[in-house]
């Protein structure tokens, strides 16, 4: 889905001045200013939001309640969506302007297949990779990111496979800026999943995976100091729109080894 740009043109030049060019790293678009302010509150609204669906859902409240919760949610992640492309889309965020990575000659390998299930194991979620260390956490501070981190880092080295965690459907195969090569998968809750700084793309812009199914594998490209993988839960395909990647896990069920 793409947003029409109905942001005026005032709108679009607070937008460039809040965001640097170098925003399009791990660092995300953290730069003081009144757009990134406005986009940090959209996202905790549109947390709270869906706690709120949530929460009605699990009281079993009235069908026109939680259609009009849901409704206020989905508003929220909309008016958040065109912000963040608008910005990214100026910027030339490559995520905004070449999802499926065909300007920036990403390096694609063989389309993979869905996995099959392991005996034993739960097929709808898993984590995104396997012999890992969990490094540099959510809004952890660090001279490497120009805020705060806005992901979950797993220290893997480079060539471990890189898989879904959950079945959706691939949004973004790109690659060119400090996240090097990356996947976006869109999940049917309507939030992104990132894996960022591999070393190779096995899926294609619009292909279907399911839990397990092998993304590319992990490596250094981007802004890294060594091999690992950057893995980024989103509101939106675009920088500015990550929650915590733990707790969102925890409620599909997984929990990474700490």
């Amino acid at each position: 889905m793409r947003r029409v740009l109905r942001a005026p043109l005032t709108l679009l030049l607070v937008a460039l001045a809040a965001f640097p060019a170098a925003a399009a790293t791990p660092a995300g678009p953290t730069a003081a200013g009144p757009t990134a302010g406005r986009a940090a509150r959209d996202v905790r609204a549109h947390e709270e939001a869906r706690a709120r669906v949530e929460e009605l859902r699990e009281a079993d409240a009235p069908p026109g309640e939680v259609r009009d919760a849901e409704r206020h949610r989905r508003d929220v992640r909309s008016r958040l969506w065109d912000l963040l492309w608008a910005v990214e889309h100026a910027l030339g965020d490559p995520v905004a302007v070449d999802p499926a990575g065909r300007a920036g000659h990403c390096p694609l390998g063989p389309r993979s297949t869905p996995a099959a299930p392991v005996p034993g194991e739960d097929p709808s979620w898993t984590v995104p990779t396997t012999g890992y260390r969990l490094t540099a956490g959510y809004a952890e501070r660090g001279r490497r990111w120009k805020h705060r981190h806005t992901g979950q880092d797993f220290a893997v080295g480079s060539g471990t496979p890189v898989r879904a965690v959950g079945p959706g459907t691939v949004r973004v195969t790109t690659c060119g800026d400090g996240f090097g090569n990356q996947v976006l998968v869109r999940h049917r809750d309507g939030y992104f999943t990132q894996y960022a700084h591999l070393s190779r793309i096995d899926v294609r812009k619009g292909q279907k995976v399911r839990a397990g199914q092998l993304l590319g594998l992990s490596g250094a490209t981007g802004n890294v100091t060594g091999p690992h993988l950057h893995f980024e839960v989103r509101i939106t395909p675009y920088i500015g729109s990550a929650v915590p990647p733990l707790p969102w896990l925890a409620r599909k069920g997984v929990h990474p080894a700490q």
